[in-house]
């Protein structure tokens, strides 16, 4: 397993968030948009939101340009050239956690 792909584990897999930040690459795989757009997307606070950017940011997965309000987030080269093991990740944990909680939140 190479850095990258560790780092990616540890985003997605291994830390508090991963949830979230793997539905944030998600949305700007789609599209790139602003934090205000992600966080309407996915019914989610603004600030929720910008600190998982920052997180993504720092780790060089994510990349932007402009600024405030209107700043847009695009999938970085480090994540584009790795979309197949990020892909792998999401597929073993990401998507199953959220189908989970939604069928716990159905059945209440």
């Amino acid at each position: 397993m190479n850095s990258v792909q560790r780092l990616l584990w540890w985003l997605f897999a291994g830390s508090a968030g991963g949830i979230n930040r793997g539905r944030i690459i998600e949305e700007i795989i789609e599209i790139p948009q602003n934090a205000n757009s992600i966080a309407e997307n996915l019914s989610l606070d603004y600030k929720t939101i910008k600190h998982h950017l920052d997180i993504l940011k720092k780790n060089r997965l994510v990349t932007s340009t402009g600024g405030g309000y209107g700043k847009m987030y695009f999938p970085s080269q480090l994540l584009e050239s790795n979309i197949d093991y990020f892909n792998e990740i999401w597929g073993k944990i990401g998507k199953n956690k959220i189908k989970n909680n939604k069928n716990k939140v159905e059945r209440k």
